[in-house]
C-alpha cells in the first residue's frame, strides 16, 4: 500500500528517550518518597501515559500520580528533554519520505511543547507537516485521541492513505480506534508479543525494514 499520509510516534520510534525518561521517573519517585529498587522497571514508562504508568506500576492514586507528574516534568524540561538520541537512518528516512512528497506528522502522548522542543532540538522538525501531543492539563493523553487531532490539522485525509507508527501497544490501539493502518517496530520498547497481539498491519524489526514498507 502506498501510504501519502505517515504518522510517527516519538519515543521509542524516532528517538530513544531512555535516560531522560527514566532519570525524570526516578526523581519524581524519589520526591514522592518512594525507593526504586528495579531501575529496568522504569524502561516501562516509555512510551505510555504518565498518569496511566504511575497509577500502574507504583500504585499511585490519580492525586498522587498528578503530583508524581509535576516532579518528574520538573526535571524533564530542565535535562530529561535532551538526554536522548535519535534512532541512526531516521533522519535519512525522513528526508527520502519527504522527496516523495509524503505528509508527515508526530502523534505522541508527551505534551506537545515537549515534543516540539525535542524535534527541533534535533532538527527533525522540518520534516513534520504536524506535531501534536498531549495536553500540558492532563487532556488528550489517549493515543487515539491525539491521533484523531492529527487526521483533523491535516484536514480529514482519505483514511485509507494514512498509517500509524510505533513501538507500543497503545501505538495501535489508538490507530485501530481510528480507523487507520498501524505499524509496530520492534527497535522501540515494546516487545513482539506486546505488538503483536494487537494484530498490526506490519511489524518491523529494525529501520531497513520500516524504509522498505514506506519507500516503495
Amino acid at each position: 500500500m502506498n501510504y501519502q499520509y505517515i504518522l510517527f510516534d516519538l519515543d521509542g520510534t524516532l528517538t530513544d528517550p531512555k535516560v531522560g525518561i527514566t532519570k525524570s521517573v526516578a526523581y519524581a519517585l524519589d520526591k514522592m518518597n518512594i525507593e526504586v529498587v528495579d531501575y529496568p522497571k522504569l524502561d516501562l514508562f516509555i512510551g505510555p501515559p504518565l498518569q496511566e504508568s504511575f497509577q500502574a506500576y507504583y500504585g499511585l492514586n490519580e492525586q498522587e500520580a498528578n503530583e508524581a507528574i509535576g516532579y518528574y516534568r520538573e526535571r524533564f524540561k530542565q535535562h530529561g528533554l535532551y538526554e536522548n538520541e535519535v534512532y541512526p537512518g531516521i533522519e535519512i528516512l525522513l528526508e527520502t519520505l519527504k522527496k516523495k512528497g509524503k505528509t508527515l506528522a508526530v502523534a505522541t502522548s508527551k505534551p506537545t511543547v515537549f515534543a516540539e522542543k525535542i524535534l527541533q532540538h534535533f532538527k527533525l522538525a522540518q520534516y513534520f507537516d504536524v506535531i501534536v501531543g498531549s495536553n500540558l492539563d492532563g487532556t488528550r493523553i489517549a493515543k487515539a485521541e491525539v491521533i484523531h487531532e492529527v487526521l483533523l490539522q491535516l484536514s480529514s485525509p482519505d483514511k485509507s492513505e494514512v498509517i500509524m507508527i510505533g513501538d507500543r501497544k497503545h501505538d495501535l490501539i489508538g490507530a485501530k480506534k481510528e480507523g487507520i493502518a498501524n505499524l509496530g517496530v520492534l527497535y522501540g520498547y515494546g516487545s513482539n508479543d506486546e505488538l503483536a497481539l494487537e494484530e498490526p498491519t506490519y511489524i518491523v524489526s529494525n529501520i531497513e525494514e520500516l524504509d522498505s514498507i514506506l519507500t516503495n
